[in-house]
């Protein structure tokens, strides 16, 4: 069995920085990486970041704004988020990729005000 745990998210003002923090635990086996995904109501599931042996990725909208970083051995990623905007109000999700499958925390609300 395993579980994703998620920490951070909250209410932060524009141009202010939250941190969120993913750890996962249970028999984890293959993976491929580790990464956050963001949902808006009314709007579908999108990648944010992923860390992976063979890079990572970022979408274009947080490129210079947001890091990631992750830790092999512990198992956990974290999303440094600054420049923050309200058009990143989302609940944020972490994701655990495997080969053959995948795994997805619970989600945490990040919310940006104007």
């Amino acid at each position: 069995q395993v579980q994703l745990v998620e920490s951070g998210g909250g209410l932060v003002q524009t141009g202010g920085s939250l941190r969120v923090s993913c750890a996962a635990s249970g028999s984890i086996r293959n993976i491929i990486g580790m990464g956050w995904y963001r949902q808006a109501p009314g709007n579908q599931r999108e990648l944010v970041a992923f860390v992976s042996s063979g890079g990572t990725d970022y979408a274009d909208s947080v490129k210079g704004r947001f890091t990631i970083s992750r830790d092999n051995a512990k198992n956990t990623v974290d999303l440094q988020m600054n420049s923050l905007k309200p058009e990143d109000t989302a609940v944020y999700y972490c994701n655990l990729r495997i080969i053959g499958g995948s795994y997805w925390g619970q989600g945490t609300q990040v919310t940006v005000s104007s």
